[in-house]
């Protein structure tokens, strides 16, 4: 058996190298926050929305609108009004000799959502961009602190609502971290 020369089983193994290193970048996976829809920053007690948009070639713009989703995400956490409507009717009407009837029902379900509000100190903190998809991804946070003030400015909220959020704010995200622990420990 013949032995082959030292420099092209170098050769041969730069080629397997190049040829994994391709093959690892082409199968780039997303951050987990973009197939979960949920961001998790453990330094910080905060807010995330994770806004999304498709389609759009202009990058500026398809960047700039997955941002504005993903602070209306906020806005529909921190403030929604929804109005909810059912409208049930059924009626059932029995002839001369009770061996006829005619029944008929009618329902009907409508429901209105709106959230506006002013969002001081939201910022973009990562994004990702699916290249294959045309898919921009962005998430922004605002700071637990943030929110309350933002609650103490808000005039549609009564001064007892606004004091027990300013007052029961910090206690429930520890609450949240107790039991995210919990979760974790074995």
């Amino acid at each position: 058996m013949e032995a082959k020369p030292q420099g092209t089983r170098i050769v041969a193994m730069m080629l397997v190298g190049l040829f994994a290193t391709f093959a690892l970048s082409a199968c780039e996976s997303a951050p987990k926050w973009v197939k979960t829809g949920n961001y998790n920053d453990q330094d910080s007690k905060a807010f995330y929305g994770v806004g999304e948009v498709m389609g759009i070639r202009n990058e500026p713009l398809a960047w700039d609108a997955a941002e504005n989703r993903a602070r209306a995400q906020i806005v529909k956490v921190l403030s929604t009004y929804t109005a909810y409507l059912m409208r049930d009717y059924a009626a059932s009407t029995t002839a001369g000799d009770f061996n006829k009837t005619a029944e008929e029902q009618h329902v009907e379900k409508a429901t209105k959502t709106f959230a506006a509000t002013t969002l001081n100190g939201v910022r973009s903190v990562d994004r990702y961009q699916n290249e294959k998809k045309g898919i921009y991804y962005v998430v922004v946070k605002m700071d637990l602190e943030d929110v309350k003030d933002m609650l103490t400015q808000s005039k549609e909220l009564n001064s007892q609502m606004r004091d027990f959020v300013r007052k029961n704010a910090d206690r429930a995200f520890e609450r949240l971290e107790k039991e995210e622990q919990k979760r974790e420990a074995p």
